[in-house]
C-alpha cells in the first residue's frame, strides 16, 4: 500500500482527503413551512439537541407555507429534499407516504410518548402504518377584550344563551363590534367558527367518524344546528363584513375595537406582541350541564425521507422529538401549538394554559372534514368555507347550506350515498 501511494502522489491525496474530511451523514436538514419559527430553531430548539448529541449539524430550511407542498414534492421527487420533513396532518403527507417519500416510523423510539388519537393524522386509513412522529396541534375558543368585559361588566359565556346575552351587551353599548370576525377570506368561517363550535353539536369524534362512515348526514340536526347557530351570529359581524379580511379582524381586536375574537391558538403570540391584555373561553355549549367538546387539531408532525443520507441521525432526532425536553420547549416557546405527547407539561403563558386546560374539562376532537372527507372534488374543505361565510352573510340558509354539502360528499364518497 505504501509504495502504491508514493508511486501515485494523486490517489494519496485523494484518499487522505477523503479520510480527513467531515462526514455528510453528521447534517441534517429540516424540511417545513413553519417560516415564523425560524428563529426559534436556530436559537432555542436545534441547540438544545445538539446538546444530546454533539456533532451533528441541523438546518432549518424552511418555504413559505402556500409554496411548501408542491416544492418540498418536487424535491422528494428529484432527490434534493432534506432529511426531515415536517408534515401535515392526513392526506397531503399520506400520499407522500404512498409514493414512497417517507419511512415508516411505527415501533421506533418516542412513538410510544403519543396516544392513537394524536398518531391517527399520520397514519395510513387501516391504521397499520405510522409515517410521521406527532409534534403539536392547535386549539380553537373564543378569546375576549378584558377591559371591556370589565366596563360592561360581562362574564365569559358558559352556554349560547350567555353567549348571546354578551354579544347583545356589546352591540347595543355601540362603538365597538361585538365580534370580531370578518368572512372576506373564507376559510375562517370553517376553521375557527363551524369546525369550533360544532363539537358540541355533533359530540366531537362520535359525529366525525359517524359522518365518514355514513351513519350520518349533514342534514342532520347535529350539523344543520351547526349553521343555524352561525346564521345567529351573523348580526353581531362588524359593518362590511364580507370585505373584512383575517388581518382586518386581528387589527380590530388587537385594537380594543372588538369584545369577542373566534380563535385558533395561533394566534396568542401575535396579540401578545400587540399587548392586548385577553383571556379564552372555550365554545359555550348548547344549554348548562351539557358534555363541552373542543376542536384540538393535529396541526404538525416530522418524518424521515427514505432517501435521506443520514437516516442514523435523522433518527436521533425524530426520538428527541418525543422526549419530554422537546414537549416542554415546544409548547412554550411556540405560544398557542401544544405538544400532542402524554408527557406533562408546565405551560406558562396564562392564556395558553387556560386553553390547554380545556383538554382536562372537554372531549377533544379535530376538524370535521381533515380524514378521507376531503378527497373528493371540489374539497369538501373548500366548500365549507364558502357556505359557512355565506350563512354568515345572511345569502345562504342553513338548510341549503347542510344540503349542498350533502349532495357534494355523495357524488363521490361511497358512504354518503
Amino acid at each position: 500500500m505504501e509504495t502504491l501511494l508514493m508511486r501515485t502522489p494523486l490517489l494519496a491525496t485523494l484518499l487522505a482527503a477523503t479520510l480527513l474530511a467531515p462526514a455528510q451523514a453528521g447534517t441534517l436538514t429540516i424540511e417545513s413551512w413553519r417560516v415564523d419559527d425560524k428563529a426559534l430553531w436556530e436559537s432555542t430548539l436545534i441547540p438544545a439537541f445538539q446538546r444530546k448529541h454533539p456533532g451533528v449539524e441541523v438546518k432549518f430550511a424552511p418555504t413559505a407555507p402556500t409554496e411548501y407542498d408542491s416544492s418540498l414534492s418536487a424535491r422528494l421527487t428529484g432527490g434534493t429534499a432534506g432529511d426531515l420533513i415536517a408534515c401535515r396532518p392526513f392526506d397531503v403527507s399520506l400520499a407522500l407516504y404512498k409514493k414512497g417519500h417517507l419511512e415508516k416510523l411505527d415501533g421506533r423510539p418516542g412513538m410510544e410518548n403519543f396516544p392513537a388519537s394524536a398518531k391517527v393524522a399520520w397514519q395510513t386509513d387501516d391504521g397499520k402504518d405510522s409515517y410521521c412522529m406527532p409534534m403539536a396541534s392547535v386549539i380553537h375558543g373564543f378569546f375576549y377584550n378584558k377591559a371591556i368585559f370589565r366596563k360592561l361588566s360581562l362574564q365569559p359565556p358558559r352556554t349560547e344563551a350567555e353567549l348571546f346575552a354578551l354579544l347583545d351587551t356589546v352591540k347595543k353599548a355601540g362603538g365597538i363590534a361585538p365580534l370580531a370576525l370578518g368572512t372576506a377570506d373564507q376559510w375562517e368561517a370553517n376553521q375557527i367558527v363551524f369546525t369550533n363550535l360544532g363539537p358540541n353539536y355533533w359530540q366531537g369524534e362520535a359525529g366525525r367518524k359517524a359522518l365518514i362512515a355514513g351513519q350520518a348526514r349533514f342534514t342532520d340536526p347535529a350539523f344543520e344546528g351547526v349553521f343555524d347557530l352561525m346564521a345567529r351570529l351573523g348580526p353581531y359581524l362588524p359593518k362590511g363584513a364580507s370585505a373584512q379580511t383575517y388581518g382586518d379582524s386581528q387589527n380590530l381586536f388587537a385594537l380594543g375595537r372588538a369584545a369577542v375574537y373566534p380563535a385558533g391558538s395561533w394566534d396568542i403570540a401575535y396579540f401578545n406582541q400587540q399587548g392586548v391584555e385577553f383571556g379564552a373561553f372555550p365554545p359555550p355549549v348548547r344549554k348548562a350541564g351539557d358534555k363541552c367538546f373542543i376542536s384540538d387539531h393535529t396541526d404538525i408532525g416530522m418524518g424521515i425521507n427514505r432517501k435521506s443520507k443520514n437516516k442514523e441521525d435523522a433518527q436521533k432526532f425524530i426520538t428527541w422529538l418525543g422526549s419530554q425536553e422537546f414537549a416542554d420547549l415546544y409548547t412554550n416557546k411556540v405560544t398557542g401549538f401544544f405538544s400532542l405527547s402524554n408527557h406533562l407539561i408546565a405551560v406558562r403563558d396564562p392564556v395558553a394554559k387556560q386553553m390547554m386546560d380545556w383538554r382536562t374539562q372537554c372531549g377533544s376532537t379535530i376538524r370535521l372534514n381533515s380524514q378521507v372527507l376531503n378527497r373528493g372534488t371540489p374539497p369538501l374543505e373548500n366548500e365549507l368555507w364558502n357556505v359557512g361565510a355565506q350563512v354568515l352573510n345572511g345569502k345562504l340558509a342553513p338548510k341549503d347550506a347542510a344540503a349542498r354539502l350533502q349532495a357534494g360528499l355523495a357524488k363521490w364518497h361511497k358512504p354518503a350515498q
